[in-house]
């Protein structure tokens, strides 16, 4: 699977972005999908994530209200709509996939990799 992330941008708090996660491969909607970002001299931490039907997601604490994940599996794209976005949003942001039957919330679960897209967000 490979995956192709796009999206961001420089945007000001309070607005919103959404960023989307293309994929290659026949076997996309087998897969647990997430986003996860990265902060400048930070871990790489968990965003959402979302199950092959798109009827178990998961989200960080920080952006639980503000963030909503989905996939559509006919286009082999994953979405992460981003709302009421803060400074502290600030990273890359990368769109991961995971095999059948895993959570989708830990970065070791993940066995793919997008490339990453830079979201700023100015106060």
């Amino acid at each position: 699977v490979q995956l192709q992330a796009s999206g961001g941008g420089l945007v000001q708090a309070g607005d919103s972005l959404r960023l989307s996660c293309a994929a290659s491969g026949r076997t996309f909607s087998y897969y647990v999908m997430g986003w996860f970002r990265q902060a400048p001299g930070k871990e790489r931490e968990f965003v959402a994530s979302i199950n092959w039907s798109g009827g178990i997601t998961y989200y960080a604490d920080s952006v639980k209200g503000r963030f909503t994940i989905s996939r559509d599996n006919a286009e082999n794209t994953v979405y992460l709509q981003m709302n009421s976005l803060k400074p502290e949003d600030t990273a890359i942001y990368y769109c991961a996939a995971a095999r059948p039957g895993r959570s989708g919330k830990a970065r070791y679960e993940y066995d793919y990799w997008g490339q990453g897209t830079q979201v700023t967000v100015s106060s």
